[in-house]
């Protein structure tokens, strides 16, 4: 086992003033990820399904993430190991084309479950703070005090392709239910009505491009270098009632906004420059 360091003392040549202990959390293993989700269905208030019914065609706008709620097992016979279970919910707005005419926007919710196994050490002590947490304390919960937890960084995710499909039709209509119990309140609260299931002529079903990074992690203790106290430098800028004229002026005039790059004015990597607001 390796020598554990004690606060106060750090090794290799660098001799800093002091060395500190901290509490903090390290990131014990990490993946990224990919994933294609295709043909995932999309399930719409009532009246959005009422538009739905109507539609000949669909066209996703966007895709947005409303939250990912995940779940850490051990994984049995594999000690340090744990299942991190994820599930996605989106929002998927669409452009509803009914006929000639301008399109109707619609809102629905989809989803995406997916599982990774990753390493998370091991751990016997049970951690609790005194930390006030409303309603904090659950008998199902409070036997995994030790175990790690799970980070997901997810942007939201490309819409890659949308579909009607008639239910008579034969194709594409089979598949899980969502189980609408089991949707967090919170989630649904996002759209403005009840979602609803059953009794609908069509269904929309979208392909996504995910990109994600889960990260499973614990608290430790750390020995590190401490310099100084961060002191800040800048003074604070009091707002004031100053002319409307006089703020205008301090503000530079836009000329990105007015000359688009180019593309070569965009390849700026190679030429080792940084700029703003150009090809994000």
């Amino acid at each position: 086992m390796n020598e554990r360091l004690r606060g106060g003392v750090f090794p290799g040549n660098c001799d800093p003033k002091d060395a500190v202990c901290i509490h903090t959390d390290k990131i014990y293993d990490s993946c990224k990820d990919k994933d294609c989700i295709e043909d995932a269905r999309v399930y719409f208030t009532a009246s959005g399904q009422d538009v739905i019914d109507r539609a000949v065609n669909v066209k996703c706008r966007k895709s947005e993430i409303i939250w990912v709620f995940t779940d850490v097992e051990p994984v049995p016979f594999n000690r340090g190991y744990f299942t991190v279970d994820l599930k996605f919910f989106f929002k998927i707005t669409l452009d509803a084309y009914t006929g000639v005419g301008k399109p109707c926007k619609v809102e629905g919710l989809a989803s995406f479950d997916k599982k990774v196994i990753l390493f998370g050490s091991e751990g016997s002590a049970k951690v609790f703070e005194s930390r006030y947490r409303y309603d904090s304390f659950d008998e199902q919960l409070w036997q995994k005090t030790n175990m790690p937890k799970a980070i997901v960084e997810v942007v939201d995710p490309l819409c890659l392709s949308a579909k009607v499909v008639d239910v008579n039709d034969k194709i594409c209509c089979c598949g899980e239910e969502l189980d609408f119990s089991r949707i967090p309140q919170c989630v649904c609260n996002v759209f403005e009505d009840t979602l609803v299931m059953g009794g609908e002529k069509k269904r929309v079903f979208v392909s996504i491009g995910l990109f994600s990074i889960v990260k499973i992690e614990r608290s430790v203790q750390l020995s590190i270098p401490a310099y100084d106290f961060c002191i800040p430098q800048k003074e604070c800028v009091a707002s004031g009632d100053d002319n409307p004229c006089d703020l205008f002026e301090k503000i530079e005039f836009p000329f990105d906004e007015f000359f688009p790059p180019t593309r070569d004015e965009c390849n700026f990597e190679s030429r080792g420059e940084v700029r703003r607001n150009c090809c994000g």
